[in-house]
């Protein structure tokens, strides 16, 4: 018998995942669904094919006492540390809990201690992609926890809810958050690179639409993804960012710690930071990653906005 899947938190990402484990997690029971506001609980719930399928919880307490895996996604190291509190409030022996936020290794060392002395099991499993892929499936799972723990929670990664795997078995629970938090700086120097070449290619005469060709061409994927975006103004059109600007300062904020706690130099990940303020001041909830585009295009002299 298959074991009571459970998940906290509705964001962009975490639908995706829970419509994949619907869809493809060989369950034979309804996936539990909490959110904090229910209504997108209620909303997912009958999105995926109603109580069969999916059902909505109201409380932690109902969550815990009837789940024996719970995921959860969150925006913030704080919301993850009081929704363990509020769990651990309540008997996780025999449970396995297995988090795929996006927060401070530390965190994930602080949170794996406390499951495991209570006398459950833990998984750090961030991902790298964006909610399109969620959505498709092809995320990259980075797991890290107990052996015995990341085995349990693979039969929902590779083929369900990612492309692939990155096996962390046996070492801390926080060595998949340290990888996700620099994978996370790379995406935001990608950003930053295309934003200070779209500028420069505009204002030297050779053209956006040129450069996005070379791109293209060069670097198929992510970089062209980013600057397709760009060029045609949804950094800054879009009502509901896909990478929200305070998400991406607190990554950035999470990696400057490491490299000041370590000695490390982030240069790039300061000027990217900066340029998310300045994202944050000119579109408030609206600001996404690739919006630093147009940060970059003020501070030379352009709109903020393209095509205007």
């Amino acid at each position: 018998m298959a074991p009571q899947l459970a998940w906290i938190g509705l964001g962009n990402m975490g639908r995706g995942m829970c419509k994949n484990l619907v869809e493809k997690g060989n369950l034979d029971k309804p996936l539990l669904l909490y959110n904090r506001t229910k209504s997108r609980a209620d909303d997912l719930a009958a999105q995926l094919g109603g109580a069969a399928k999916a059902q909505p919880v109201s409380t932690l307490e109902q969550l815990v006492t009837s789940a024996d895996i719970i995921f959860l996604c969150l925006g913030e190291d704080p919301s993850v540390t009081a929704t363990i509190s509020t769990l651990l409030e309540h008997s996780v022996r025999g449970k396995l809990i297995c988090d795929c936020s996006t927060v401070h290794p530390d965190t994930s060392n602080a949170l794996e201690s406390q499951i495991t002395s209570a006398g459950g099991e833990f998984v750090a499993m961030p991902v790298f992609g964006a909610p399109a892929m969620a959505d498709a499936g092809s995320l990259i799972c980075v797991l890290a926890g107990q052996a015995a723990a990341v085995q349990k929670v693979q039969p929902y990664t590779k083929g369900v809810v990612g492309r692939a795997d990155i096996d962390f078995s046996g070492q801390p629970a926080g060595n998949s958050t340290l990888l996700k938090i620099i994978g996370n700086t790379f995406i935001l120097n990608m950003v930053e690179q295309l934003a200070e070449g779209h500028v420069l290619a505009e204002k030297t005469g050779l053209g956006t639409e040129n450069l996005h060709k070379w791109i293209e061409a060069m670097f198929p994927g992510p970089y062209t993804a980013y600057s397709a975006r760009m060029l045609a103004g949804d950094y800054y059109k879009r009502e509901e960012p896909l990478f929200h600007v305070d998400l991406a300062r607190k990554d950035a904020r999470h990696a400057l710690h490491l490299a000041k706690t370590t000695g490390a130099i982030m240069t790039n990940v300061e000027t990217g930071d900066a340029h998310l303020a300045k994202v944050k001041e000119h579109l408030g909830d609206k600001g996404d990653i690739p919006s630093i585009y147009g940060a970059v295009r003020q501070e030379s002299g352009l709109k903020f906005e393209n095509g205007d």
